[in-house]
């Protein structure tokens, strides 16, 4: 899911990330609106508000959002330079994994503040609005850098248009059949799909457990970067396990040819 990259990438491996993402997505934009009345995967409604407020002469207003736009573009800029400078460097397992690993701290500092220290003021909501940008910033830009642009899981504006256009290319008989469109738009359904319900159980979730609902998320993020761990792992041990195998058979054969010679050698 993390490990391969670009061309590199299956519809498979596109699919468990751009489903566990958006799913994460969709939970962490619904319940800081519910806490913070702040939608926080996406910027375009930032944008607007940016210009309106510059536009009533609200300097310290408009400074904020700026900063949260900055945040947002930082947690981008962040998580494609560590995956293209790590490349090199580090294997790419964790290349990709660090921005999630570094989106699973900022939103489980979110949870933890919330659940101990928040006490609800406007210089509070802003910053942790601010950290909860920075790592959807992290998430779109491993997603999008990692697939070649062909996942993005924190906004669906673009992802709408791009089913929509799908939808009236298969007005065409010839275009149902093609088989990269087909498997584009059954990713985006996906992807929206998951968003959407990623937003329901987060919603059904904060009645329950409420701030606590961003350790949910955390709980997802987690099983995104270990998962690709534990295939690694898995990996390392069937190929240990057939490399010693291999040994012990060369092993017995040398054996076998050794007790082969000195009989030939009695019967001699």
């Amino acid at each position: 899911m993390l490990r391969k990259y670009s061309n590199h990438r299956t519809q498979g491996d596109n699919l468990k990330l751009g489903a566990l993402t958006a799913l994460s997505a969709g939970m962490t934009n619904v319940v800081s609106v519910i806490v913070f009345f702040s939608y926080t995967s996406n910027i375009t409604g930032h944008y607007a508000v940016f210009a309106q407020e510059v536009s009533r002469g609200n300097v310290y207003q408009a400074a904020v959002v700026l900063f949260w736009i900055l945040l947002f573009f930082s947690g981008s800029f962040l998580s494609n330079f560590v995956i293209i400078q790590g490349k090199d460097r580090i294997s790419s397992y964790l290349a990709h994994a660090i921005p999630i690993m570094l989106e699973f701290l900022g939103i489980l500092a979110v949870g933890i503040y919330l659940q101990f220290f928040y006490t609800d003021t406007l210089l509070e909501t802003e910053f942790l609005v601010g950290i909860l940008l920075f790592a959807m910033g992290l998430q779109n830009g491993l997603t999008a850098s990692i697939s070649n642009s062909v996942i993005k899981t924190t906004h669906l504006t673009g992802l709408t248009t791009d089913l929509a256009i799908l939808v009236s290319m298969f007005t065409k008989r010839n275009n149902r059949s093609d088989e990269q469109l087909v498997k584009k738009f059954h990713l985006l359904l996906v992807i929206m799909s998951c968003y959407v319900a990623g937003g329901i159980i987060s919603g059904v979730s904060y009645n329950f457990l409420g701030n606590a609902t961003f350790f949910v998320v955390c709980f997802m993020l987690m099983f995104i970067a270990l998962y690709d761990f534990y295939k690694l792992k898995r990996a390392k041990k069937v190929y240990d396990n057939r490399h010693d195998s291999l040994e012990e058979n060369e092993l017995n054969y040398g054996t076998l040819q050794d007790k082969s010679k000195g009989r030939d050698k009695g019967n001699d």
